[in-house]
C-alpha cells in the first residue's frame, strides 16, 4: 500500500484466486484422522485412517493439474531431489509434532513438574534445534550430505530416549533425548530446504520454496492428529488416570522413532539424486 506505486497493475493482470478446494480437503484429511482418535470401534478406526489418507492423496493428484498449484509437479516424487526433500519435510515435522503436545502433560503428571517448569524442558529441543542449526551452517564438502542422513537417525534416538526415559525418570536425564530430537532436526533441516530449492524444475523455483512451509505445517497437523489417535489407543481419552498416563508416556513418542528412520532413507536417495546431479552437470561442463 505505502511502497507499490498506484500504476502498477497491469492490463493482463488476474486476480489470485484462493486454492479453496485443496485447502479444505487437507484440513478434511487432519479432521478424519483427529475423528477416528475419539470413535470406537477398530473398524470405524480404520476406516476414518483409510478416508484421511486417501483424501491428501486425492489433494495431491487435484493440485498436479492445477493452474495455480500449491506444490511442485514432482512433489513427494522419490525421482527427484525436490520430492525427496519434501518427504523428509513432512516426516520430520510430523515426529516432532508428539514432543510439543503431550511431553508438558507426562513431565506434570508423572513428576509433578510445574507447567512452567515442564514448558521449559520441552523448549530445549527448540534451543538445541537452533543452536545445532548454526553450527553447522557453515559446512560445505561431503557434510551437508552426511548430516542429512545422520540427523533424522539422531531424532529417532531422541524419541526412543523420551519413550524409555519418561516413565521412570529421572527428569533431568529427559534433557538429553529431548535435546537430541532438537539436535537431529536442526544439522539436517537447512540442507534439505536447500536441495528442495535448488532441484526446483525450472519456472517451479518459487512454489517449491513456498511449499515448504505448507508441508512442514500439514506435517505438524498430521503429527497432532496421530498422537491424539495413539494417546487415546493407549487409554489417555478416558481420562489422566495413572496408569493411562504410563501408557501414553511409552507409546506416543515411540509410535513416532519410525518416521525420522524413513526419513533417513529418504535422505540417502536425495544425497544419491544431487550427486548425479552434479556429476551430469560436471560432464556437460567437459
Amino acid at each position: 500500500m505505502f511502497i507499490l506505486p498506484a500504476d502498477a497493475a497491469r492490463d493482463d493482470a488476474t486476480e489470485p484466486k484462493v486454492p479453496a478446494l485443496r485447502v479444505a480437503l487437507i484440513c478434511a484429511a487432519i479432521a478424519l484422522l483427529s475423528l477416528a482418535s475419539v470413535l470406537m470401534g477398530p473398524a470405524i478406526k480404520s476406516a476414518f485412517i483409510v478416508a484421511a489418507i486417501g483424501t491428501f492423496v486425492l489433494t495431491l493428484r487435484i493440485d498436479r493439474g492445477a493452474t495455480r498449484a500449491l506444490l511442485p509437479s514432482d512433489a513427494f516424487s522419490l525421482r527427484s531431489a525436490t520430492g525427496a526433500g519434501l518427504w523428509m519435510v513432512w516426516l520430520l515435522s510430523i515426529a516432532y509434532s508428539p514432543l510439543a503436545i503431550y511431553a508438558p502433560l507426562f513431565l506434570q503428571r508423572l513428576h509433578a513438574l510445574s507447567p512452567l517448569t515442564a514448558g521449559y524442558m520441552v523448549a530445549g529441543a527448540s534451543l538445541a534445534w537452533t543452536a545445532a542449526a548454526l553450527s553447522v551452517a557453515s559446512l560445505t564438502d561431503s557434510w551437508p550430505a552426511r548430516l542429512i542422513v545422520a540427523g533424522p537417525v539422531s531424532m529417532s534416538a531422541g524419541l526412543l530416549g523420551v519413550a524409555v526415559v519418561m516413565v521412570p525418570g529421572p527428569v533431568v536425564a529427559l534433557l538429553l533425548p529431548i535435546s537430541l530430537i532438537g539436535i537431529g532436526i536442526g544439522v539436517c533441516w537447512a540442507f534439505i530446504l536447500q536441495h528442495v530449492m535448488t532441484g526446483a524444475k525450472h519456472g517451479e523455483e518459487n512454489i517449491a520454496a513456498a511449499s515448504v512451509a505448507t508441508v512442514q505445517q500439514t506435517g505438524i497437523a498430521f503429527g497432532a492428529a496421530i498422537a491424539g489417535l495413539i494417546a487415546n489407543a493407549s487409554g489417555l481419552g478416558d481420562g489422566q488416570h495413572p496408569s493411562s498416563v504410563l501408557h501414553a508416556a511409552f507409546w506416543v513418542p515411540v509410535a513416532f522413532v519410525a518416521a525420522p528412520l524413513a526419513a533417513s532413507m529418504i535422505g540417502m536417495r536425495l544425497v544419491a539424486l544431487r550427486s548425479g546431479r552434479e556429476r551430469a552437470i560436471a560432464a556437460n561442463r567437459v
